[in-house]
């Protein structure tokens, strides 16, 4: 029996899967940025297939102070191994394009696959040992303190805020495997019906959707174990706690709105890179509500822990009751911000 090949729009977009693994080799696949005080523009740390880039030597200076090795792209046999194997994954990308064997495109998807997991697995392991094994001769030593990065997403150490993402290479590794996904499917699609129900652009409309879902939203705030990122005192009464979302995901923590508002006129961070600004939902469970649509009142009578002086609630029946027991004026976020 004659064995059925891959379709046309299948063969297309393993060919644009060779095409973007050929542009990793010349991009960054991943960055960790650092933000401080005395760093406010930010340091990079800039992961690419064959090197290490962004601000190296400065990051390198500052770790040798709390005991961190230094970084250097020649101690990482990574970087001489990982362009072969991204241009092996490249070629094979394109037999499967032109050979149109199903069997090449199950067996590249699951190479892909397991490849992903191991270097996640062996960056997490860089990531460990760079922030737990710490030089005991180190001129700052804080006992019990580690500072390995997040293997994604944000970390606080010490006075650094630590951000790890994909960049440009890694986002394309992640298309990759998507658009190989989807080529699977259509595939059992074809071989179940013969018919392809998907076009290609409802299958560049599904990865959009897929990137767009990935957005970061609020993390809930932990009394009595978060800080409050401006004033740095422990988050204790959880009804004024406030919170900040970039558009990059990182997310800054506040024990009251006075703070948060206080840091904001320190210009540390661009008001076009928030993405949204929340407060505490002063009833109920305490979730975080988006600021620009709760309803807020201002008194004088609730008594925040810095003088904030506003509780949040989403009903108005919730509003009504917290007026009951403190006296003001309901306010909009936009008109206290602007203050």
């Amino acid at each position: 029996m004659k064995k059925e090949l891959l379709t046309a729009p299948v063969r297309v977009l393993m060919i644009l899967c060779a095409a973007a693994l050929a542009m990793v080799l010349f991009v960054p696949l991943w960055q960790i940025e650092l933000n401080a005080p005395q760093y406010p523009e930010g340091l990079n740390l800039l992961i690419y297939p064959s090197k290490l880039g962004g601000n190296v030597d400065i990051i390198n200076g500052l770790n040798h102070y709390i005991g961190m090795k230094t970084l250097h792209t020649k101690d990482f046999i990574e970087f001489t191994a990982l362009p072969y194997i991204i241009v092996f994954f490249a070629l094979l990308a394109v037999i499967v394009a032109v050979t149109g064997k199903q069997s090449m495109l199950y067996t590249f998807f699951i190479l892909f696959v397991c490849f992903g997991v191991l270097a996640m697995v062996d960056f997490w392991r860089w990531e460990y040992n760079y922030g737990h094994d710490l030089n005991p001769d180190a001129a700052i030593i804080v006992p019990g303190m580690a500072y390995q990065p997040p293997l994604i997403g944000f970390k606080q150490l010490l006075n650094f805020g630590a951000y790890s993402i994909p960049d440009i290479g890694g986002w394309l590794f992640i298309g990759v495997g998507l658009i190989t996904a989807v080529c699977i499917w259509l595939n059992w699609k074809e071989n179940k019906n013969r018919i392809i129900h998907l076009s290609t652009p409802v299958m560049l409309v599904l990865a959009i959707l897929f990137f767009s879902s990935c957005s970061n939203g609020p993390i809930p705030i932990k009394p009595g174990a978060d800080n409050c990122y401006f004033c740095k005192m422990t988050i204790s009464d959880i009804r004024y706690g406030a919170e900040i979302v970039t558009k990059k995901g990182r997310v800054y923590k506040f024990d009251d709105s006075y703070c948060l508002l206080s840091w904001l006129k320190t210009k540390e961070i661009a008001e076009t890179d928030i993405k949204n600004t929340y407060l505490t939902n002063f009833n109920n469970n305490h979730q975080l509500l988006n600021a620009s649509e709760a309803l807020i009142l201002q008194s004088k009578d609730l008594r925040g822990p810095m003088g904030g002086n506003l509780a949040a609630c989403k009903e108005p029946d919730s509003l009504k009751k917290i007026q009951e027991q403190f006296s003001g004026t309901e306010v909009r976020w936009n008109e206290i911000s602007k203050q």
